[in-house]
């Protein structure tokens, strides 16, 4: 999401549950800021929106972020691989040439690639002269770009409506029609009526996916997806949950999201997450089972902030390499500068979100960034945009050569978008498929694809694959005649038995659709698709005889009138990720920073003990059944209003995890209990289970994992003197296990500090990592506040050294017994003296 936060001291502070409601006002009106600051007129960018030049060969690796160098900062990035070979890339608005001295927005910016990573600057879709009057002025956000019935779609959030629009253009960059808002008033969905993604389903039938802080909603469109017209569902509710977006995979709908902050600078929470379902319309659960409509937070981790350079990922898109790899395309905010400076005349105070790809992994089921270790941010391996055979056809013929029936018939033509493609006329009377095939080869376990459409009645159009000749070769056909996608194997000229998947009915024959072809061993899989954004029409596996499955050509192919191909290639199939990455264990129990709560002493009271209270003891604070028993105070630990009580003891130096099991059953909006590593007020990391109110929930309460942070935040203009913000965690439940894991970065001189919780002890969700730079030393905390009514019960407080060994984390639902290891103190309530378990992934 592109939220706008003042980062201005407010004149009265807030409860700190009610603090994101007046956010949402702040930032609705900020929606409506100018697009253009003085310098409307100095568009310094503006001779880089010509045709990029097409790269000789792809770039062995890339670092993040991929649009530096090009813009300053691209939120909320969604991609698309245009029929003319590039990728194109579409932005919200913001000010992104502000280093090159322009004050004011580009609204929507479009940049295009030709290999994902080198990108260089193409437009906008609104200029200030262009844009539609119904806007309103208000800025325009978060824009997801389709491509269906021979035109581009491209939808974009409209904050200061409180809906969304929609444009249509020829070619990836325009010219663009408006087409209006898409949404009704109201849009039947209690929710900011912004952040959509538009998804068609195996059957045709499209749908459109929106909404930001706290619900997700879905419903279907017209059919020709211009308008919501159908029931509105809730899919997804959660603290801040936004930024939907929805692809189908092996049978199921997954549907990815960002919570928390998006825009705080380096207090940005964002995560992006995932839940699948069975169907479109939901249910979708996360890896542990839990349902998206739950009133609490969820696991399904897909990336979040590793420690490293990123801060904050999220607002998700996806796009395929030619290989067959998916990448996730998101924004990060970079923590060496995570603020721009103020722009439009000063009314608009933004984070730096450039454009950052990496790998998206399907481990498990489950898709999750480069195996689980998030952003990368030095020279990775870059996607797979070059074919080992094939083309576009932007040279004609050149590297072809014809097979089979009328070799004349093959002719090429050209159009504005797709520039380059071929036809096929066969000769009268002939009803014998012709090829045209590359000169190159591509090995046995390939991906191949090509753009077809079927102009004439009765014709085909067709991609083959592992080719020698006509008599060897996988086919893939769109068969009018038939409404079907048929595949076809010949070896040594014998044919298998042809296998055909019905294509929607009104599916657009005289448009292009990419047809993709993958073969793994001897298993093929094909897909039908408008744009390759992994929501196919048409989908099939077939298992292929062994002497299928060799290195050979691609081609074009056709039978009868009407077949026209493009972007016609085939390369090395990407080799799967199936492993997450091994999770550190915390490593042995330090019994000096730890305490089994055996004795009927409260801590922090007796002279020597290795407690002491910040504003304490906390009243009614007791010692029961082996538990420190403490409930909640009209408190807070919060910016400027510090009145919480905190238990500290010293904390290791160096690197360590500390873990305490909880027994809390709040009940009401703003209770919260659990681990602190804290400096001093204004400086800590806090793990609580807290309740918080749902957006827009008719009073509904949120039970969340959150994972704060506070202290200073110097890159705001002026400066922010103390700052807070949350991120996020797994679901919690009556009894929930948090951990904080600290790494002394001594390189950086920077605390940082990971979350997890498990409602087991065994299985953990783990959070992204929160970081400050070193000041003082942190000392281990425990925590139960901000409103009365509830009762914190911590079994234990245990502290562990560094990891000794790394385990691969167990597979959701999966359950391995944890290491047991005598511990100092007496066991109670069910707790269990025992070496924390391994992590969940």
């Amino acid at each position: 999401m592109r939220r706008t936060r003042s980062t201005t001291a407010r004149p009265r502070r807030l409860p700190r549950w009610a603090a994101p409601a007046t956010a949402l006002i702040c930032l609705f009106t900020l929606a409506s800021a100018p697009s253009y600051g003085a310098e409307a007129a100095h568009r310094p960018q503006d001779q880089h929106a010509a045709e990029a030049p097409r790269a000789a060969a792809a770039p062995a690796t890339y670092t993040n972020p991929v649009t530096a160098g090009t813009v300053d900062t691209f939120p909320d990035p969604a991609m698309i691989r245009g029929k003319d070979g590039y990728w194109y890339a579409y932005g919200t608005q913001n000010p992104v040439f502000q280093s090159q001295g322009e004050d004011g927005e580009r609204i929507l910016p479009i940049l295009r690639s030709s290999d994902m990573v080198s990108w260089s600057y193409a437009g906008e879709v609104f200029t200030p002269q262009t844009r539609p009057a119904w806007l309103q002025g208000s800025r325009l956000w978060a824009p997801d770009i389709h491509y269906a019935f021979g035109q581009y779609y491209l939808y974009y959030s409209v904050p200061g409506r409180g809906t969304v629009g929609l444009v249509t253009g020829p070619t990836p960059t325009g010219p663009w029609t408006d087409k209006g808002a898409v949404l009704p008033t109201p849009s039947g969905c209690p929710t900011g009526s912004i952040d959509q993604a538009q998804f068609t389903d195996i059957d045709g039938t499209p749908y459109l996916y929106w909404g930001s802080y706290d619900t997700i909603c879905v419903a279907k469109m017209n059919g020709d997806r211009t308008r919501v017209e159908g029931a509105v569902t809730q899919v997804a509710r959660g603290r801040r949950v936004e930024g939907g977006f929805v692809v189908r995979r092996d049978g199921y709908y997954y549907l990815f999201y960002s919570d928390a902050g998006c825009c705080d600078g380096a207090y940005s929470g964002y995560q992006v997450k995932a839940g699948r379902s069975t169907s479109p319309t939901g249910p979708f659960t996360d890896d542990e089972g839990t349902d998206l409509m739950a009133l609490g937070s969820k696991g399904g981790v897909v990336v979040g902030a590793n420690g490293d350079r990123w801060i904050g990922p999220g607002h998700n898109a996806i796009q395929t390499d030619l290989s067959g790899q998916d990448w996730l395309v998101y924004h990060g905010i970079p923590s060496e500068s995570p603020d721009l400076a103020p722009a439009s005349g000063g009314t608009l105070k933004l984070s730096r979100r450039p454009m950052l790809i990496d790998r998206l992994d399907w481990i498990d089921g489950w898709p999750v960034v480069r195996a689980g270790t998030g952003p990368s941010d030095t020279p990775t391996a870059a996607p797979a945009t070059t074919w080992s055979a094939g083309g576009t056809f932007e040279t004609g013929l050149t590297g072809w050569r014809t097979q089979g029936a009328t070799p004349a018939g093959w002719t090429t033509a050209g159009e504005t978008d797709g520039h380059g493609f071929v036809r096929y006329a066969p000769a009268a009377g002939s009803t014998s498929p012709g090829y045209l095939v590359s000169n190159g080869t591509a090995p046995a376990a390939v991906r191949a694809e090509a753009d077809l459409r079927v102009t004439a009645d009765g014709g085909a159009a067709g991609l083959t694959l592992a080719h020698t000749d006509a008599d060897n070769r996988v086919a893939v056909w769109l068969d009018r005649a038939k409404n079907a996608l048929v595949t076809e194997v010949r070896v040594k000229g014998v044919a298998q038995a042809d296998q055909l998947s019905a294509l929607p009915t009104g599916f657009s024959w005289n448009t292009w659709h990419t047809v993709s072809a993958e073969i793994r061993g001897t298993r093929l899989t094909v897909e039908v698709t408008g744009d390759r954004l992994r929501d196919p029409v048409a989908e099939q596996t077939r298992t292929l005889p062994a002497a299928a499955v060799h290195a050979g050509s691609v081609s074009a192919a056709a039978k009868g009138a009407g077949a026209e191909a493009d972007n016609v290639g085939a390369t090395a199939l990407f080799t799967p990720v199936t492993e997450r990455a091994p999770v550190a264990r915390p490593g042995a129990l330090l019994p000096a920073y730890s305490d089994e709560f055996g004795t009927t002493t409260l801590p922090g009271t007796t002279t020597g003990s290795a407690w002491s209270w910040v504003r304490g003891p906390a009243a009614g604070t007791t010692m029961v059944n082996g538990a420190l028993s403490w409930p909640t105070s009209d408190t807070e630990l919060y910016l400027g209003d510090n009145t919480a009580p905190v238990l500290l003891r010293p904390a290791p130096t160096g690197d360590y995890t500390v873990e305490t099991k909880l027994h809390f059953t709040p009940t009401t909006n703003a209770q919260q209990a659990g681990l602190v590593l804290y400096e001093n007020d204004d400086r800590w990391f806090k793990l609580t289970h807290s309740v918080l109110p749902l957006n827009n929930g008719n009073g509904a309460m949120l039970h969340v994992t959150e994972f704060g942070k506070e202290g200073e935040r110097p890159t705001t203009t002026p400066p922010t003197a103390v700052a807070n913000a949350p991120m996020f965690g797994g679901p919690t439940a009556d009894t929930l296990w948090l951990r904080l894991t600290h790494h002394l970065d001594t390189a950086n001189q920077e605390h940082e500090v990971r979350a997890s919780s498990s409602r087991d002890g065994v299985h953990w969700t783990l959070s992204g990592v929160w970081t400050l730079p070193v000041k003082g030393d942190l000392r281990i905390g425990l925590i139960s506040d901000n409103h009365t009514g509830a009762v914190a019960d911590f079994d234990y407080v245990r502290t562990y050294g560094p990891a000794a060994t790394t385990l691969a984390p167990a597979k959701p639902g999966a359950s391995k017994p944890a290491h047991t290891r005598p511990v100092h103190g007496k066991p109670s309530r069910g707790k269990s003296p025992t070496e924390p378990g391994r992590p969940k992934e």
